[in-house]
């Protein structure tokens, strides 16, 4: 079976954590006999086709971008003759530009769309764009939401219920390095042998702000990997608060990530906003049996940390209740140390890059098994499909 992504980024141009997820999901189903085929778009120059993890990224050139969406003229053809070649097209929304190509190459195949995330800031672009997408969203054959707390609490997906399933986002652990003796020391040496640790793009709807303004009248070491829109920010409201203890390591390799996931105390994630539908590096944490602060934003987030289980939850934009749950966590740390090991134990019971490989791959096989009876009762003539082993 062969199936063909389509998003604005990928790797190796972008990592985060939609791009993560298709990594992930990719690696999973090509196991399980699934060709995986991802079709993005980048800035660079050499946009020679590239393999990577098992599967075939091709890229389009990034001609503009209207209201942070991104577009290519060079992609609506390429959508179309990749779409022919293959027996799904996988859709990852939200990306206004890819409603309209889907329209515009005019894909007739089964279709999936990866429902990340509601459109939460751009109202005004909102209102312009919601004709277009109810329309992709009512021409696609399945939508699939990462938590059912997520399904739960987005009014879009209220609207195609009849339509919509969970399959919850996974990770494979063996897909992230194996961390050398050496580098543990080496960070250990440099941020010391206790801190909190937020990694991730930073964006508007993280809550880093927050969790600065919660560190204030703290001296917990807190570690902050990542760039982002927000960073210079970020770092002014550090200087101008006095935090010595909080460390902006900019972007890391995996190696170096994977070495601050394995020495960490805890993760502090802060985000505040439905924009943070998941949140791939709070399931990161706990995969690596760490105890996890988050706030209750209706998403998945809270999916992946119970409350008073696997870490605290906490209210959103709340600094004094996350300074709160920072201090019950690093003056309790046998409370600490079982929330990590529930915390890496529900990640084997739910978060699997397994679970999620099978999830699709059986969504994939229902969908074109749909499509070749639908065509057969109406005398379309079909391919035959070879199944996933």
């Amino acid at each position: 079976m062969r199936v063909l992504h389509f998003y604005k980024t990928y790797y190796p141009d972008s990592v985060g954590g939609i791009e993560q997820v298709i990594r992930q999901l990719c690696v999973g189903t090509t196991r399980l006999g699934v060709t995986n085929t991802v079709l993005s778009l980048s800035r660079q120059k050499d946009l020679a086709p590239i393999q990577f993890d098992g599967h075939t990224v091709v890229r389009m050139p990034l001609n503009f971008e209207i209201a942070s969406n991104a577009c290519s003229v060079q992609a609506l053809g390429a959508l179309s003759r990749m779409a022919r070649e293959a027996d799904v097209v996988h859709y990852h929304f939200p990306w206004p530009f890819m409603d309209l190509a889907h329209f515009m190459a005019r894909v007739d195949k089964p279709t999936v769309v990866s429902y990340h995330s509601d459109i939460v800031r751009q109202k005004r672009w909102l209102r312009l764009y919601q004709p277009l997408k109810f329309r992709f969203l009512d021409s696609v054959d399945s939508i699939v939401a990462a938590s059912p707390n997520y399904l739960a609490s987005s009014s879009v997906l209220e609207r195609y219920r009849d339509k919509t399933r969970v399959i919850t986002y996974g990770l494979d652990k063996s897909t992230y390095p194996t961390v050398e003796p050496c580098r543990l020391t080496h960070w250990r040496e440099r941020v010391g042998p206790k801190f909190f640790l937020f990694v991730g793009v930073l964006r508007y709807y993280k809550g880093l702000h927050i969790l600065l303004e919660a560190a204030k009248g703290l001296d917990y070491p807190i570690v902050i990997v990542g760039t982002g829109p927000e960073e210079m920010a970020l770092k002014e409201q550090a200087a101008r608060l006095g935090l010595k203890h909080v460390m902006f390591t900019g972007a890391l390799d995996e190696a170096d990530k994977a070495a601050l996931l394995t020495l960490a105390y805890g993760l502090a994630f802060p985000s505040h906003l439905r924009s943070e539908a998941f949140g791939i590096s709070l399931l990161e944490g706990a995969m690596y049996g760490k105890p996890m602060i988050s706030c209750e934003i209706g998403t998945g987030t809270t999916y992946i940390n119970v409350d008073g289980e696997t870490g605290l939850v906490v209210p959103p934009s709340d600094p004094q209740a996350l300074r709160g749950a920072m201090r019950t966590l690093w003056e309790n740390p046998e409370v600490a140390r079982d929330m990590g090991a529930r915390a890496e134990a529900r990640y084997h019971e739910i978060f699997t890059s397994e679970q999620m490989a099978a999830g699709y791959t059986a969504l994939y096989q229902e969908l074109v098994a749909k499509r070749a009876a639908s065509s057969a009762a109406t005398g379309v003539g079909l391919v035959d499909v070879p199944p996933a082993r």
